[in-house]
């Protein structure tokens, strides 16, 4: 099994991580939140990651905290749900906001998360409400209100904007979500992501 692997980053896109170990160029499939959390390009970095065999090929995935990677390996546990889709789960919000939104059985936000059916995220909340504590984040009470209470209105028109000015159609919904709250307008939301974005 491959733990976790030391290299320089090569190239970072969405939901993809090549790093160079020792000459060696790893692929691995990585979430928003890790690849918000990575170094820039070139720089040198540790990612911890989960090998996953199958008859039809083998897939790493990497993770930039001990903590994602735990909520990682308690997702996969739930029928249906394989680590691609892990992966989307954990690239739709904040780690601390889904923990919040399993305890809470928030079915409905989980459901806003790209390619989560309602009965899918129904049977995260039932199997995992009772376990994710174990993953040891503080959520905020306050924080998760704040992304139930998005000012969905500027969200979108945050994201039609990102996405005529040349960003990613899924890159520009995460971005944006990220950098919203309920009093947020859209064009604070964009100037947010175009400074993260170094426009």
């Amino acid at each position: 099994m491959i733990g976790f692997l030391v290299g320089t980053i090569e190239e970072k896109l969405e939901n993809y991580l090549l790093l160079d170990v020792n000459g060696v160029g790893y692929e691995l499939l990585i979430s928003n939140n890790t690849l918000v959390a990575l170094p820039n390009i070139n720089e040198t970095t540790k990612v911890l990651t989960y090998l996953q065999v199958k008859e039809d090929g083998v897939a790493l995935y990497g993770f930039a905290t001990k903590e994602e990677k735990q909520i990682f390996m308690q997702i996969i546990t739930v029928s249906g749900v394989g680590p691609k889709m892990a992966i989307s789960i954990l690239s739709g919000m904040k780690i601390s906001d889904l923990i919040l939104a399993i305890k809470r059985e928030d079915v409905t936000l989980l459901s806003k998360i790209k390619g989560l059916g309602r009965k899918t995220a129904e049977r995260i909340c039932l199997e995992l409400k009772d376990k994710v504590n174990a993953v040891g984040i503080e959520a905020d009470l306050f924080n998760y209100n704040e992304v139930v209470n998005i000012n969905e209105s500027a969200l979108n028109d945050a994201v039609e904007t990102l996405i005529s000015l040349g960003v990613n159609k899924n890159e520009a919904y995460k971005l944006a979500r990220a950098n919203a709250s309920n009093d947020a307008t859209a064009e604070e939301i964009i100037l947010k992501v175009l400074k993260y974005l170094g426009r």
